[in-house]
């Protein structure tokens, strides 16, 4: 005979639960009504937007192609799955080659409902709700699917795919998609935990991330006007308008494929296309789809001038370097801030090339390769990011400017007074948002004047009292009288009026404090 378990908090825990349940207020997976609503938001309203999309396309392709509707169903499953980059087999023909542009519109549209659905200080469990239901939604989508995929290949030549790399994908860039909303609605609570360091770091990587991305574009579109009668060539095949329209929706969807593929060639390792291959030093010619936006492709050798591209990068690093000494406390000695936005733009990177590459049937892989890519990349922000930090410090910038109000982010003590005190206030605004007896440390590279002016701006008066002042010693005495038997004191004032002789004594300052002080 087994016996009870016993607790000594079990009792309590049920008598509190129960007593709960009787008042009538929620447990802790209660959820009111416009919570619920604003959860299947987050877990249906872009899934419905995205369906909705991809069976106007099918249905617009299948009529445009005078094919009947049979396979219609199969189709927007297969839209859903590529949309959430799922690899697919389509007869014998492998296809993991998929566009990145509806991928990225998704998962912006998700991101944008965890935004709305976030409270700015949400609590555990609210968070757990909002990732089950950004989450779940999909993945029930996804079950669906696979299962009308099954169905359907006996009318297309479409073989269902991997259920577990399905459902890992759409699990994976849903997740993201959500905590990427959660992290904007609460970035300002995430900030105050994080490293200032690791901010300057982010925002440093995120901004050269864009310029390599954009000089890219920019690469890609100077290649489709230098090879214009090439881009008409690929449209050659097309038999009327509709053919032409198709050519170029394709062309604009892996558009953004194309520009990550294109910071392959300006940071060096190049990229390959089955057999054939480009980069600045090297173009090996083979077989490429016939899409419009692969005209950019160079043709022929390289040419030696080429190499003038890799100023491109080398610039963006440089002014890497400089925004690292203007935003971060970085300096010769301890570039940590810009080596940790190298790594992150170089992550960064590599996660989208890993995403907009693939196979593409007989043509092979195309993309870059990753670990050469990856190294490549965190090379050309550190380098020249370093000789940009070394200019900046030693000719532009000698005190950052932090970028937020941040425990960790002092301002610049060396600042003329220009009769502007803005920076003096805030500077004292982070003296008092420390513990008391606490003092933010001075930068090694802190001269004597600014840590004298550190020191006025502890002395000076504070905004924001960091403790109640203690209270004064006052001692009440009477007025002395002179040899006549009158005060001179009192014969100055009213009799009725009591004289009060006060004197104020400080408090001595402890040894901590003075310590601190110093």
């Amino acid at each position: 005979m087994s016996t009870p378990r016993t607790s000594s908090t079990g009792p309590f825990r049920g008598a509190r639960r129960n007593a709960a349940r009787q008042a009538g207020e929620p447990g802790p997976l209660a959820l009111p009504p416009d919570r619920a609503r604003a959860l299947l938001y987050v877990a249906f309203r872009p899934a419905a937007f995205a369906l909705a999309a991809i069976v106007v396309v099918m249905l617009a392709t299948l009529l445009t192609a005078g094919s009947d509707l049979t396979g219609l169903s199969g189709a927007v499953a297969a839209g859903w799955l590529a949309v959430h980059q799922v690899p697919l087999t389509i007869g014998t023909t492998a296809l993991s080659l998929l566009p990145v542009l509806p991928t990225a519109l998704l998962l912006g549209a998700a991101a944008r409902e965890a935004v709305a659905a976030t409270d700015s200080e949400p609590t555990r469990a609210e968070v757990g709700w909002l990732f089950g239901a950004a989450a779940g939604g999909p993945l029930l989508i996804t079950a669906v699917c696979l299962a009308v995929t099954e169905d359907a290949s006996g009318s297309i030549a479409l073989q269902r795919p991997n259920p577990l790399a399905a459902f890992a994908w759409v699990f994976l860039l849903h997740s993201l998609a959500a905590g990427a909303g959660v992290v904007f609605r609460c970035r300002e609570r995430i900030f105050e935990r994080l490293p200032y360091d690791a901010i300057a770091a982010a925002y440093i990587a995120g901004r050269a991330v864009l310029r390599l991305l954009a000089a890219a574009a920019i690469m890609i579109v100077l290649g489709l006007l230098v090879h214009w009668s090439r881009v008409g060539d690929t449209y050659g095949a097309a038999e009327n308008f509709v053919d032409v329209l198709g050519l170029t929706l394709l062309s604009l969807l892996y558009l953004p494929n194309a520009v990550i593929a294109g910071v392959g060639v300006l940071v060096g390792p190049g990229v390959q296309f089955g057999d054939a291959s480009a980069g600045v030093f090297t173009v090996v010619g083979g077989p490429v789809p016939a899409v419009p936006v692969l005209a950019a492709l160079p043709t022929g050798p390289a040419a030696i001038w080429w190499a003038v591209l890799l100023i491109v990068p080398a610039a963006i690093g440089v002014y890497a370097g400089v925004e690292s000494a203007r935003v971060s406390y970085d300096r010769p000695a301890a570039p940590w801030a810009l080596f940790a936005a190298a790594g992150m733009g170089s992550a960064a990177l590599t996660a989208l090339a890993a995403l907009s590459g693939g196979d593409l049937g007989n043509f092979g892989r195309l993309g870059v390769e990753l670990p050469v890519f990856a190294l490549a990349v965190f090379a050309w922000l550190a380098v020249p990011g370093y000789a940009g930090l070394l200019y900046a410090r030693t000719f532009l910038v000698s005190f950052p400017t932090p970028l937020l109000r941040h425990p960790d982010a002092l301002f610049d003590p060396d600042d003329a007074d220009d009769g502007d005190d803005t920076d003096d206030d805030d500077y004292r605004y982070q003296v008092a948002a420390l513990p008391s007896g606490q003092l933010p440390e001075l930068p090694a590279d802190t001269g004597a004047a600014g840590a004298d002016r550190y020191a006025d701006l502890l002395d000076g008066p504070r905004e924001d009292p960091v403790g109640p002042q203690p209270p004064l010693d006052v001692e009440v005495v009477d007025g002395h009288p002179d040899a006549s038997g009158s005060s001179p004191l009192a014969d100055s004032v009213d009799s009725d009026t009591e004289i009060v002789d006060a004197e104020v004594v400080e408090p001595d300052p402890s040894e901590d404090e003075t310590r601190d002080r110093r």
